[in-house]
Order: C-alpha cells, then sequence, then structure tokens
C-alpha cells in the first residue's frame, strides 16, 4: 500500500546450503512462435487458464494491460479492492502459465488480490459487464468457481488452509502442487506464522508464494519487515532469511511485475518436493498513477473515483471527534496510546493523526489478538489504552479478550466500529460482535446514541480503573443532542427512560434506538398507544430494578438492536422476563452469513421497520 521497480539481472545463486534463487529477466517464453496483429484484446481470448498457457510472453504483457482495465472498470462501478489486485496481475498471470489449476490449487490470502484470478477462471463478464458485476463476489468463492477453494475475506489464513490441502493430498497418495500466495502485510498475523511453522514440517509439495509490495494497507509495522527489506536489498541473498531459517528453500524474484521473470521462478519450483518460499517484489497499484502514489488511500476504494475527486469535508464526524479527543489527551500529557491493527483509515486515523500521536500512537499490523493482550499490558502499568477495532474482526481476539484482557479486569477501552446489519459480502459480516462481547465476565459493552453520549462514555472509559470497557461506535452521520452527557457510567447496567409511557415498552439499542423512536411514534399513530422508549446504554447487563417495574403497566416488550439475535442483548431481556406474564418481542439479525443482501431486504426479512413492528404489536396483544 513504492517506488518503480528496475529489473535486476543475476545470476542463479546458492547461500548456506539452502536454494536462494534471483531471477533475471529472459527471452520471451514461447519466444518463436509467430508475432499475432489481432482486433480484439487479449483477454477476450481467455475462458480458463488453459487459455493462457498457450500465450506468449508479448501477449501475456498485453493480457495484464487487459485485467488491469477491468480492474479498474470494476472498482469504478462497484467498489473493490483496487490496489492488491492491480499489483498482482502479472504474478497471477503467470501462476496460470505454469501451473495446473484447479488440480494444482491456488489459496489466496485475504483474497483483496483475487480480481486477476477471476478474469483468467470465467468470470470476467463481473468487471466488465455492468449488469453481471454483483454476480461475483470480491473474494475467493468456490460456489463461483472449481478454481476457488475456500471463501477467504480475512488475513494470514492461506498458508494453514494450503498446508491442510498439502497434507490431505499426501495422505491420500495424490501428486499435485499446492500454492499459498500470501501478501507481506498479511506475516504480521499470528496464524501466518503458525501456517509457517507447520508447512515447513511437511517434507513434500507445499509452495508459498510472499508478494512483498512494501505495504499492508497501512505501511506494513514490526521487526519481520526489516528482514524483508535486507532481503530485498540484498537481492535474495542475506544470510539473515527468516524463511530459511525455519526450513524452507528459498528463491526471490526482484521484478515481481515482469511476466518472464516470473515464469521462470515458478517453473523452477513447480513439482518440488520440499517446502518452498518464493519471494516476489511488486508494485501495489501498478498501471493506476495515483494508486501506486497514495498506496494506503486507494487499497479499497468507493466507487466513482475515476470520475470525481472526494471533497474534503469539514463536518464533524465520530471518527474526527475521537481523534480529537484522542490528541487532546496527549496534548495533556495523558500517557494514552491509540493502537490500530493494519486499518487505520477505517478510524480516520489519517497519516497527519498519526504523525501528531507520534510515540503515543501503535499499528500493531495485522495481529488483533496481540493488540488486544497489548492493550491489556498497556492497562496493567498504568496507561491509558484505546484501541479500535473493525466488527467484522473481533471474533479473531476471543480468547484475548477473555484471559489476557477480562480474566485479568484490565483496564482498556476498545472502540468498535461499524457494527451492525449490513449488505456486506460473506466475510465481512459485522453483526456478530455483541454476542461475542457481552457475554464474557467483566467486560463491559456500551452502546451510545448520540455524540454526547459517545464522548461521556469514552472519557469515563479512558479515565476509570474498573473494567475493560467496550464502545460500539454509533454508525451513519453524527447525530447531537447538544446537551452534554452527565450520566455516572459507573453505576452499571442502568437504563434510560427517554419517554415514559404505558403498555408497550420499546429498548432500542445503539443504532436502533432511532427505529424505537419510529416504533413509538407509529404506535400512536395507528394504535393510539403511548409507549415508553428507553435507551439501554449497556450491552452487557439489564436493568433489573427498571425492567421489573414495567410489569406493573406494561404488557409487551420490543428490543431493538443492530446485530445478530442468538445470544445477543435482547436474549437478555427474554430471559429476565421467563417467569413472568410479559410478552417479549426480539428483532435483529438472524444467525446467518447473508451475502451482498440490500439492506433493505435484510430489514424486510427480519421485520426491522416500524410498520412490520406495528403490526406484530397488534397481532400480539390481540
Amino acid at each position: 500500500m513504492l517506488k518503480r521497480f528496475l529489473a535486476l539481472l543475476l545470476m542463479l545463486t546458492f547461500v548456506q546450503g539452502s536454494m536462494t534463487c534471483a531471477f533475471a529477466k529472459g527471452k520471451d517464453v514461447k519466444s518463436d512462435k509467430k508475432k499475432e496483429k489481432y482486433s480484439m484484446t487479449v483477454l477476450d481470448k481467455i475462458n480458463n487458464p488453459q487459455d493462457v498457457q498457450k500465450l506468449s510472453t508479448d501477449e501475456m504483457n498485453s493480457l495484464s494491460e487487459d485485467i488491469r482495465k477491468g480492474i479498474i472498470n470494476r472498482v469504478n462501478k462497484i467498489g473493490g479492492h483496487l490496489g492488491p489486485d492491480l499489483g498482482i496481475v502479472e504474478a497471477t498471470i503467470a501462476l496460470h502459465y505454469v501451473f495446473d489449476s484447479p488440480k494444482d490449487k491456488i489459496v489466496y490470502d485475504v483474497s483483496h488480490q483475487v480480481y486477476p484470478h477471476k478474469m483468467l477462471t470465467g468470470r470476467k463478464a463481473g468487471f466488465f459487464d455492468d449488469e453481471k458485476m454483483l454476480e461475483i463476489s470480491g473474494y475467493s468463492n468456490p460456489a463461483e468457481s472449481e478454481h476457488d477453494h475456500f471463501v477467504i475475506g480475512h488475513t494470514s489464513t492461506s498458508v494453514s488452509l494450503a498446508t491442510g490441502l498439502a497434507k490431505a493430498r499426501d495422505v491420500k497418495g495424490e501428486k499435485y502442487n499446492v500454492i499459498a500466495l500470501i501478501g507481506d502485510g498479511s506475516l504480521s498475523g499470528g496464524e501466518a506464522y503458525e501456517g509457517f511453522n507447520n508447512a515447513a514440517e511437511l517434507n513434500s509439495n507445499m509452495i508459498i508464494i510472499i508478494n512483498d509490495n512494501e505495504m499492508s494497507i497501512a505501511p506494513n509495522q514490526g521487526g519481520l519487515y526489516k528482514n524483508l527489506a535486507e532481503l530485498r536489498k540484498s537481492n535474495g541473498t542475506a544470510v539473515n532469511n527468516v524463511f530459511k531459517a525455519i526450513g524452507f528453500d528459498y528463491y526471490y524474484v526482484e521484478d515481481g511485475n515482469n511476466v518472464d521473470a516470473l515464469i521462470k521462478a515458478f517453473s523452477k519450483v513447480k513439482d518440488t518436493n520440499k517446502p518452498t518460499v518464493v519471494h516476489i517484489h511488486t508494485l501495489k497499484g501498478k498501471g493506476y498513477a495515483p494508486a501506486v502514489e497514495d498506496k494506503e488511500t486507494y487499497h479499497w476504494h468507493l466507487p466513482g473515483f475515476l470520475d470525481k475527486k472526494d471533497a474534503a469535508s469539514t463536518a464533524e464526524t465520530y471518527n474526527s471527534i475521537t481523534t480529537d479527543y484522542l490528541l487532546s489527551l496527549k496534548e495533556k500529557k495523558e500517557p494514552v496510546v491509540a493502537i490500530t491493527a493494519a486499518t487505520p483509515g477505517v478510524f480516520g486515523f489519517t497519516p497527519d493523526f498519526r504523525e501528531k500521536m507520534g510515540a503515543n500512537y501503535t499499528d500493531v499490523g495485522i495481529a488483533e489478538e496481540h493488540a488486544i493482550a497489548y492493550a491489556s499490558g498497556l492497562a496493567t502499568n498504568g496507561a491509558k489504552p484505546v484501541l479500535a477495532l473493525m466488527s467484522s474482526f473481533v471474533q479473531r481476539t476471543y480468547d484475548q479478550m477473555s484471559q489476557d484482557l477480562a480474566l485479568n479486569n484490565s483496564p482498556a477501552t476498545v472502540l468498535i466500529y461499524w457494527g451492525g446489519i449490513s449488505s456486506a459480502d460473506m466475510t465481512h459480516l459485522c453483526t456478530f460482535d455483541i454476542p461475542l462481547i457481552s457475554n464474557i465476565p467483566n467486560i463491559v459493552y456500551l452502546a451510545p446514541t448520540n455524540k454526547e453520549e459517545y464522548m461521556a462514555m469514552l472519557d469515563w472509559s479512558v479515565n476509570q480503573k474498573e473494567h475493560p470497557v467496550f464502545i460500539r461506535v454509533p454508525q451513519g452521520e453524527l447525530v447531537s443532542t447538544g446537551v452534554k452527557d452527565n450520566t455516572d457510567y459507573s453505576k452499571l447496567n442502568k437504563f434510560k427512560v427517554a419517554h415514559k409511557g404505558q403498555k408497550v415498552a420499546i429498548i432500542g439499542a445503539g443504532n436502533f434506538f432511532a427505529l424505537g423512536r419510529q416504533v413509538q411514534e407509529e404506535l400512536k399513530k395507528k394504535l393510539n398507544i403511548d409507549a415508553t422508549l428507553i435507551n439501554p446504554c449497556f450491552l452487557t447487563g439489564v436493568d433489573k430494578e427498571l425492567l421489573e417495574s414495567l410489569k406493573k403497566d406494561h404488557d409487551v416488550v420490543i428490543t431493538l438492536e443492530d446485530g445478530e439475535l442468538d445470544g445477543g442483548f435482547g436474549e437478555k431481556i427474554t430471559r429476565f422476563y421467563g417467569d413472568s406474564n410479559m410478552k417479549v418481542l426480539n428483532y435483529g439479525s438472524h444467525k446467518e452469513f447473508t451475502d451482498r443482501v440490500s439492506l433493505d431486504e435484510l430489514y424486510n426479512r427480519y421485520r426491522l421497520k416500524k410498520e412490520l413492528i406495528v403490526e406484530d404489536v397488534e397481532k400480539l396483544i390481540k
């Protein structure tokens, strides 16, 4: 997510008795093939990987241009990953030229660099035909093609998955290549280390291609990357070589965007009987100048980037008030440490913010598990850690949340972003954080409904010493009441009654408090019921006193949560009323993996619309 690469011409080299190769640019593969002049693009000829194997090097270079046009077209139309896909084009062509997919199995880490692979495996219409773009997901998906072996959307998993494929092949007595392609940014994830460690023990065919573009989403962080830099600087001949130390044969390709050099490297390792690493140096964003110049911004992009420039906004957002608050703590000489795990842009942690925070900011790389334990250590030793995480990555941290953080009752602050039902693909759903977090002892999970609540909760959390506190940062545009929130959040599980009514009580948590108000108004309009409206604030417990009081003049309690119902907040309310006559209606998402389903369709499916909820209430009270 750095500089243009010049092709280096070096000979085959051996270091420390383990094979280390630097491949030079050579003559065209199939150079004796007569040059053709063709009116159609080369990509028009490609319907499967076998078609790639018929091409000359010149044609493959033209194919690279065709593929980049498809990537840029798709991302501009519907959004998606741009830089990673642009940088891996030549390597993907070379992979399919040398290996025989799907017999030879290629596993793409994260798979946010899988667009070129999709175009070469029968799915190019998803990049050029507007009507078919949404038929193809942005990630690896076996339901789409036999050339995809896993649904993958999270990082650092490819080596482990591929090691399993290779072991199964070996115990069945089969023969073929297993290839894992992992980006350098993914190497900081703990599972990558575990996978490499196990793969080195296979003593059979296992090929790991490291796509080194000197970037994660943001710049790479961690000591491992010093060794990658040393290997690049030495053209792969450095004595210090983490991969050889583990037990891999090692090859290096300096110009990882040179098809000819890549084909030579991949041909050398094809059918190897040893665990082997091929380290390729590529240019992230190649073919689109803005993505080369600003690799972080163009890692992923919303649609329309070719047609307009993003206008700078001066309006407050939950991101901006968070960064302003963290900077104010630093200016006050507070021992605050802001932490991210390789995705700072999601939270508005811009390069400017990171520079201002200086030593008070840590990007741990793609290592959410470490981030939680690191925050626990900081908090235990008197610092004020504030860790920002995306909801869809919370599940990676479960053991650390439970053992390293909650069991030790470390007073760290964790901000959860993007939590809620969405139209995202199945790998990046953000509906599971409430059940995951809210059922761990000692953790306090808060759900603010506006700016003032959020800032009060954040300030309380950073300064208290009793609990690990998670805050579900509100989704969407910033909502401000203009009135300072003076709530004492140290009084745990105390709900707020926004409006006192009777007969029906609506408990709208966090993002869905606004929906609760809409339901309240609709009940008054349609059924002439003056319903009570409650903001629970806490997702980790119930206000027993308040819930008990509702029994006197209420018959129905409605819970609204922007997440999965199973194990979620609403079930806590239902359980409380289990031995009473109170009827409870829980609204949230089902326990399911949805894949790019529109929000409107999901809200209809889950009956998360005011008219549908009122309809349910009417049936119930009759």
